[in-house]
């Protein structure tokens, strides 16, 4: 009897420290996120709608790639399909389906939770039959880091479209991995 006991007790003890390392395991790393976690180089998907003044809605999908310098700056290329039947905004040239499109730039910041946002200012656009200038789009999004800074999700949280002041809605998301060598097997 005391042995069947003792056993429960030595199971018990077994279970509860399993159950304490685990839950510990799942507790963030006390000292959190900052801008250095989201450092280099990543590859994203991108996907959504934009809803433009006129009662349009625009399809988007496209890729991306950005680098973050860990210390809150940005740049950015992207290649972004839209429904060929949307027109543009007006004064603003259908842009380029065949090239990415470069010299994006922005700012980011993480906070200790491993959320945050980052604004993306597109260049200027030329009209090319005018010769007219036109401001490029800004992007800002909210996202959450995960493993350990290796992914990122995001969602648009204000899009302002190209030769327009005010922001549009829009339901845009990407998701983003680091990348890097895959260690041999």
């Amino acid at each position: 009897m005391k042995a069947r006991i003792l056993r429960g007790i030595l199971f018990g003890a077994i279970g509860l420290f399993a159950f304490c390392g685990a839950a510990r395991a799942q507790v963030p790393d006390k000292d959190g996120c900052s801008n250095s976690t989201l450092k280099g180089d990543y590859a994203f998907t991108v996907s959504g709608q934009i809803f433009l003044p006129s009662g349009v809605i625009v399809q988007r999908e496209g890729i991306a790639m950005t680098h973050f310098d860990g210390e809150g700056n940005l740049t950015q290329i992207d290649y972004v399909l839209s429904d060929p039947s949307a027109p543009p905004p007006p004064g603003v040239p259908p842009l380029d389906a065949l090239k990415f499109q470069t010299n994006e730039t922005g700012t980011y910041s993480v906070r200790a939770d491993c959320t945050g946002t980052f604004t993306i200012d597109f260049p200027e656009l030329k009209n090319p039959v005018t010769g007219a200038l036109t401001s490029g789009a800004e992007i800002t999004t909210n996202f959450a880091l995960s493993d350990g800074g290796r992914a990122i999700h995001t969602v648009v949280s204000k899009l302002v479209p190209p030769g327009m002041t005010d922001a549009v809605p829009a339901l845009i998301h990407s998701e983003g991995h680091k990348l890097g060598r895959v260690p041999a097997a």
